[in-house]
């Protein structure tokens, strides 16, 4: 923990919010949550942005102006957009978590519910207390670089994002199911290549994550082991497993247990390349980039107010 002097400063706290996370069950509370982050001592201003590009930009225009610390209130994807602008800058971060899923949030120590973070947020901003955390630098082939906190996901569970994407019917949850269905029925094990700080793996997995925290889709802890502040990254390859047994796995993976199953193999790096034929990675639940994608470890590339 570092202490940093934001005391006295007229700099403004900026907020990002999403009021449609969680499917919009939190939209009400942002005046109270605004009001709650505002006793840290600075005044708090809520950012205008209704696309993710929009989002990004105005993220890095308040922390480009030397806003006092930036806050995302909203899930993982909201968050994911706030590092893209903050990861690698002396501006401190937050999270209010407001989503379906908030695993960089529960995994990094923020209090799951929405009012208590805030109020944890604004005593971190009164008593000027930080934290530094990693975070984890994916660049794709074509160089494009994305920052990520959670987990990097490259198997199974990318290709099903992707479907469900690629989807216009139907809409909702629904469809995120359908493309389960889909991809469970096509389930194969695929050709990957993996280099591990320059140590070459050829394997046949149908699971492939890369994880800074250990968490990813609302609570499965896909790579239990992952610490965000030992500067590693932590890598669980799922084998060649058939549609049953990947079932049965399935419910090992909440509380991390999956990881004893003869089938998977774990693995710490600080640079993690990985290469498959038809694959879209996805980070923090967001499309990062088509395979191959070569993940850094980033040492405390983010400071958190908690």
């Amino acid at each position: 923990m570092t202490a940093v002097d934001f005391t006295g400063s007229a700099r403004p706290v900026a907020v990002l919010a999403n009021p449609s996370a969680g499917r919009g069950r939190h939209r009400g509370l942002l005046p109270t949550v605004v009001h709650r982050l505002a006793a840290g001592g600075h005044p708090v201003r809520v950012l205008d942005a209704r696309t993710p590009a929009q989002a990004r930009a105005v993220c890095r225009a308040a922390v480009d102006d030397g806003a006092a610390a930036l806050v995302a209130v909203g899930g993982d994807g909201t968050v994911h957009l706030a590092l893209q602008a903050v990861a690698g800058t002396p501006v401190p971060f937050a999270v209010v978590p407001a989503g379906t899923g908030n695993d960089f949030a529960g995994d990094t120590g923020f209090p799951a519910d929405p009012l208590a973070a805030a109020d944890a947020i604004a005593a971190a901003l009164r008593h000027g207390r930080s934290h530094p955390i990693d975070l984890a630098r994916a660049t794709a082939a074509d160089g494009t670089q994305r920052w990520y906190g959670a987990v990097l996901a490259a198997g199974i569970d990318a290709i099903i994002n992707e479907r469900a994407n690629r989807m216009r019917w139907p809409r909702g949850p629904r469809r995120y199911d359908l493309a389960i269905l889909v991809e469970l029925s096509r389930l194969r094990p695929r050709r990957y290549t993996l280099r591990l700080d320059g140590v070459t793996y050829e394997l046949d997995a149908v699971l492939v994550a890369v994880g800074n925290c250990a968490s990813y889709g609302g609570g499965m802890r896909i790579c239990p082991a992952a610490d965000p502040t030992d500067g590693l990254l932590d890598v669980v390859v799922g084998g060649r497993f058939n549609r049953r047994t990947l079932l049965r796995v399935k419910s090992r993976i909440y509380p991390g247990t999956h990881v004893d199953h003869p089938l998977v193999r774990s693995f710490q790096a600080r640079t993690v390349e990985v290469a498959a034929a038809g694959i879209t990675s996805y980070a923090d639940g967001e499309r990062v980039a088509e395979l191959p994608v070569t993940i850094t470890a980033a040492p405390a590339a983010v400071r958190l107010l908690r």
